[in-house]
């Protein structure tokens, strides 16, 4: 989330009620680190911005709906985007409902304010031959020949690592934050079950496919020793191994994606769009999808129906002879 023009980067707010804020959203709220970091950005803009525009720290108490409408017209006066905005006011409305819940205030002054309508998109997703063909991508550099001029060769437990890592989001559905989070022990091999922790510290069991389990062994098989129960299932090529992080998951996933002819600016979030379009397509029940998806809400799993509808739409514009 860039910073507006008016925040200090690297600048630390002195405010008790954001600490305890930040502090819950790590420890009982369980939030990832991109959640965390992007609300302790939000929440540091509007101080600073309050203090430089009105000469004092935010009261959060004493705050109007008119404070922020005027922090909003200061954000798209920086041209931020909408989805952007959306964001920030997100961060502080969470907040604000933190300060509810612990007495401070008695009503959020941002509830009911309008922000600028975000447009509708629909979700981004593979196609099953290309998701079949980004599987195959990352054993690309294997069957390659070798040349001298090449530069380092590709590890083999890397190439099977990644093919793991792809066959088990595609196969769960996982967010990146809850692949990073998977322990050995949360595989059950004789149900072929994984347990996730998904936002909230919120657990589910979502089913995992055999294939997805075949390439986490042999990806296993190449390690100096298996990993034991509490390590993580996917590891970085560190001497001391830990979790594979978001950002070396989309730069491998973007060197794959253009391995297999496919758009290297997708997302790794892009496998769990696919994940769900595809069970729909397969006539899976939305109530299903929402309970393996780990959403809250079935309005946030209802977007996939818009997918597939489309889809049929175009089927019928081009098949049906009085369409």
């Amino acid at each position: 989330m860039p910073a507006v023009k008016d925040s200090k980067p690297g600048y630390s707010i002195k405010d008790t009620w954001v600490d305890k804020f930040l502090a819950h959203l790590a420890t009982d709220r369980g939030a990832s680190e991109y959640t965390q970091r992007n609300y302790k950005q939000a929440t540091e803009e509007f101080f600073l911005w309050h203090k430089n525009e009105r000469g004092a720290t935010p009261a959060w108490e004493k705050l109007q709906r008119d404070d922020f409408r005027s922090f909003l017209r200061f954000l798209g006066r920086q041209n931020l985007g909408r989805a952007a905005i959306a964001l920030r006011f997100s961060a502080l409305r969470t907040f604000y409902r933190f300060l509810i819940r612990h007495g401070e205030v008695a009503s959020s002054p941002i509830k009911n304010l309008s922000l600028p309508k975000m447009p509708k998109r629909l979700p981004q997703f593979l196609t099953i031959q290309q998701m079949k063909d980004l599987l195959e991508a990352p054993l690309k550099p294997l069957d390659a020949p070798k040349r001298k001029s090449a530069g380092r060769p590709i590890a083999a437990s890397t190439c099977l690592r990644d093919v793991a890592i792809l066959e088990t989001i595609y196969s769960c559905g996982l967010r990146v934050s809850e692949l990073s989070g998977l322990r050995v022990e949360d595989i059950d091999w004789s149900e072929q079950l994984v347990r996730v922790r998904g936002k909230g510290k919120k657990e589910r069991q979502v089913p995992i496919g055999e294939p997805a389990l075949k390439a986490i062994q042999a990806y296993w098989a190449t390690l100096r020793q298996p990993p034991a129960a509490p390590a993580p299932v996917f590891q970085s090529e560190k001497i001391n191994p830990t979790p594979v992080s978001r950002t070396m998951l989309a730069r491998r996933l973007k060197q794959h994606l253009a391995v297999a002819g496919l758009d290297p600016k997708l997302t790794p979030h892009k496998l769990r769009h696919s994940y769900a379009t595809h069970l729909l397509d397969a006539g899976a029940d939305l109530r299903s999808v929402q309970e393996l998806l780990g959403h809250a809400h079935l309005i946030t799993t209802q977007i996939y129906t818009h997918v597939t509808t489309e889809r049929l739409k175009k089927v019928y514009d081009g098949a049906h002879p009085r369409a």
